[in-house]
């Protein structure tokens, strides 16, 4: 490994460029989906090498639920049915061979049942592990993640859970999705776009940003490990 000035211990990642690498490549647009699956793999193992313990990767927003064509979005569950069965039914799966903890976080109940169902069940199943820890959002919105965290708390105030004088910073994470697990240190974006769309905008205020023009399937290691390095190379100063 190479030598790292910092090793962030969350790593968020916009994995952006599927769909036009097929289109380059003159394939149909989703094709690129099936090959960046095999690209959240080789993530787990190089941020095992790195020592990074956790990382989340943006799947599906629910903006692409709402807008991307009915035959997308069925390969996309199609290809993460395949992935689930394939965690629940080897136990050699680098999930289970690096006890990583599977969880997933975003409007869940808007997917098609069944994968909700195998969704709960990948989760209870990797639910003890705890050396590394995968989170994947999918049907997630920032936005709307942040609505809701203030629809709960208004409801808890409302029969005397929650004092509203008493909110602050630390009771509003408590609500959201993501309240498990410290804010990413780094987020990249792969496909050349230089902005969030929509993911984890409370969550990020002080991560650091790199944006990569390889498509999500071309990223190789020394583009991720040259990611990291140059997020230990910066000076974080969380406003100060």
């Amino acid at each position: 490994m190479i030598f790292m000035l910092r090793i962030p211990n969350h790593i968020a990642i916009i994995p952006d460029g599927n769909r036009r690498l097929a289109k380059r490549l003159l394939n149909k647009p989703w094709k690129g989906h099936e090959w960046g699956v095999g690209k959240v793999k080789d993530i787990i193992e190089w941020c095992k090498e790195l020592g990074t313990k956790v990382v989340t990767i943006y799947l599906l927003s629910l903006e692409n639920l709402d807008k991307r064509p009915k035959r997308e979005l069925n390969f996309l569950f199609g290809l993460a049915r395949k992935e689930i069965s394939e965690i629940l039914s080897d136990k050699k799966h680098i999930v289970h061979r690096n006890k990583v903890r599977v969880t997933f976080f975003g409007r869940l109940d808007l997917l098609p049942g069944d994968l909700q169902r195998d969704i709960k069940e990948v989760t209870e199943k990797t639910r003890k592990y705890s050396d590394y820890y995968l989170n994947l959002a999918i049907a997630y919105g920032g936005r709307q993640e942040i609505v809701g965290a203030a629809v709960r708390m208004a409801n808890d105030a409302a029969i005397g859970k929650l004092v509203p004088s008493k909110i602050d910073e630390s009771v509003m994470r408590s609500y959201f999705l993501t309240s498990e697990f410290e804010d990413p240190d780094l987020i990249i974006r792969t496909g050349g776009e230089r902005r969030l769309s929509n993911f984890l905008p409370f969550q990020s205020t002080y991560s650091e940003l790199v944006f990569l023009d390889k498509f999500w399937p071309e990223l190789g290691k020394k583009d991720f490990f040259d990611a990291v390095k140059e997020f230990g190379e910066r000076d974080r100063r969380f406003g100060k």
